[in-house]
């Protein structure tokens, strides 16, 4: 792991591995329907705080991005086949995520599958997906960054659960 990591640009970065959480997510954004999509980046009942914070969480996540792109791989480090790990596992509960919530009834919210054990598989997933890739380019300050991101995105998951309690009501009280 490095403080200052050599930033370059070049074909065995941490995009590769960035490139397969975009992809995933690509993927689901094509082959649903719109109204799931819509259902996905709703942000109708955010109070203005929780908007202004997840826009700085977003800036957080805009730099991590950044330092994953340009920060080669660590080939042949110990760190290389652990965030590889993290970053298969985070990939395979998104996959069953996305499915779980593309499956489920708009007028109900998503409680089956792997929402029964996290309220937010998706964000928790790709968070895995990330941490392994900071591991994997051995950077400080992109884990760093992808903290921060985490921190101020924690209100826009507030956001979330007020909403589905509101649109919900009960069901959602008894799942959380």
């Amino acid at each position: 792991m490095e403080i200052i990591p050599s930033l370059r640009i070049g074909w065995l970065n941490g995009r590769l591995l960035l490139g397969l959480l975009g992809l995933t997510e690509g993927i689901f954004f094509l082959l649903s329907p719109k109204q799931v999509v819509a259902r996905f980046f709703d942000r109708s009942g955010w109070s203005q705080r929780q908007a202004y914070f997840t826009v700085i969480s977003k800036l957080f996540a805009l730099v991590c991005v950044v330092l994953i792109v340009l920060t080669p791989l660590k080939l042949g480090s110990p760190v290389l086949v652990i965030g590889s790990l993290l970053v298969a596992l985070g990939l395979m509960g998104l996959v069953k995520a996305i499915f779980d919530f593309r499956n489920t009834p708009f007028d109900q919210p998503v409680t089956r599958g792997i929402y029964k054990i996290s309220l937010h598989p998706q964000i928790f997933m790709s968070s895995v997906v990330l941490l392994g890739i900071g591991i994997t380019i051995g950077s400080w300050p992109a884990l760093f960054m992808f903290l921060g991101a985490r921190l101020f995105g924690h209100f826009g998951i507030i956001a979330e659960e007020e909403v589905c309690l509101k649109k919900y009501r009960d069901a959602y009280r008894v799942y959380m």
